[in-house]
């Protein structure tokens, strides 16, 4: 009888016993084509015929659903993540916007009354200002939500308290337009270079919105006497750090685009001399 020696037979049937295993092990590693051919080189043509669309199938199971799950994890966690203490604050905020006005100029708008519950929201307003930003730092609470909502609180409260307070005529209109104009041009000025970089809050804009912040509350409240003369002088203090603190804007935003520009021009001649070498 001429056949195959016991040992031949035993190795075949062993790699015949092992193969589909290190077909599919080694799936991830190779194509579904190229996994069949060699499934077929150690197996015949029955085995990489099993074998290989089995190893595609895995191939293609994991690259295409991992990254879907890891994307829908993703989206829940940063939506779960909009509800923290920060941006419920800068709702907050938001929400005490129309009830301010509406108590600013409720009953003409000169009742003490209510002009100090109209104060009483501005300043729990303010306060939330403090601590949102804050706490969104702090302890890693900052979402895309924050970003777009809190300035848009800050400048909505402040916007309204100024353009009451003008209406009623107890501030002059040129106050209102340069310090709402300022707000407004620098956080579109901020827009405009944010891709060469990040503008950072100043020591100067700190105190800017603290003087702001003061002026404008004393301004809310029905004071007479000495207390109205003082709340003159600090308007004067918050309307000339505005302007020189927008000013000082103005130039690191110049400044930070030419840095950005240069740098661009840098990496871009880098690259050129990188591809004609």
């Amino acid at each position: 009888m001429t056949g195959v020696p016991a040992s031949a037979a035993g190795g075949s049937a062993r790699a015949k016993a092992t193969a589909p295993a290190a077909d599919v092990s080694d799936a991830p590693d190779v194509s579904g084509a190229s996994g069949a051919g060699v499934s077929a080189a150690v197996t015949g043509r029955s085995s990489s015929s099993s074998a290989g669309p089995a190893a595609g199938s895995d191939t293609d199971g994991s690259a295409g659903k991992a990254p879907r799950g890891k994307k829908i994890a993703a989206a829940a966690v940063n939506q779960a993540s909009v509800w923290n203490i920060a941006n419920l604050l800068t709702m907050l905020r938001l929400i005490l916007v129309p009830g301010f006005v509406a108590l600013m100029l409720a009953d003409g708008g000169y009742d003490p009354a209510w002009r100090s519950l109209a104060w009483a929201a501005f300043a729990i307003a303010m306060i939330t200002d403090l601590f949102d930003g804050h706490l969104a730092r702090t302890y890693n609470l900052v979402t895309d939500f924050g970003k777009i909502a809190d300035p848009i609180a800050d400048k909505a409260i402040m916007g309204a308290a100024l353009i009451c307070l003008s209406y009623l005529g107890d501030l002059p209109w040129w106050v209102t337009i340069v310090i709402l104009g300022r707000e407004l041009g620098i956080t579109l000025l901020r827009f405009i270079v944010i891709r060469y970089g990040v503008i950072p809050a100043s020591r100067g804009g700190k105190l800017k919105t603290l003087t702001q912040g003061v002026a404008v509350g004393m301004y809310v409240l029905a004071l007479t006497g000495w207390l109205a003369t003082l709340r003159w002088w600090v308007m004067a203090a918050a309307v000339v750090l505005t302007v020189v603190t927008g000013l000082d804007y103005v130039r690191q935003a110049i400044v930070l685009r030419r840095q950005g520009i240069a740098a661009r021009r840098a990496a871009s001649q880098e690259t050129a001399e990188e591809n004609q070498a």
